[in-house]
């Protein structure tokens, strides 16, 4: 795993951030407002998310396939979720998040076992 792929890993946790604010930040801070506004603040975040995951994949597709570059993302998707689950809307830490991680890994394993 070289520069490529830590370069591509570090920009795609960025814009999930970005992206887990903007699916779901608005079920905690806009829950009294009319959908259209939780739409429109979620596509601004979103907006940013972009600017930053349009150039992680471009990046990472130079070393990368499309599968890897997908199951990357869900690796990353899984990690920042729970802390965000966890920490920002205060969720319960569950056993699932774990079980769903080893069958993250399982997915791992298969889409990078072969070097393409």
């Amino acid at each position: 795993m070289g520069p490529v792929f830590w370069k591509t890993a570090a920009l795609l946790v960025l814009s999930n951030v970005f992206m887990t604010f903007a699916w779901y930040a608005h079920l905690k801070n806009l829950d009294g407002r009319p959908w259209i506004i939780a739409v429109l603040v979620s596509w601004g975040i979103a907006f940013f998310e972009y600017l930053i995951q349009v150039p992680a994949n471009r990046i990472g597709y130079t070393q990368m396939n499309l599968g890897q570059l997908k199951i990357l993302q869900e690796v990353i998707t899984l990690s920042v979720f729970v802390p965000f689950a966890v920490f920002y809307m205060q969720q319960p830490l569950k056993l699932d998040y774990l079980w769903a991680a080893f069958c993250i890994m399982g997915a791992v394993y298969f889409v990078f076992r072969s070097a393409t």
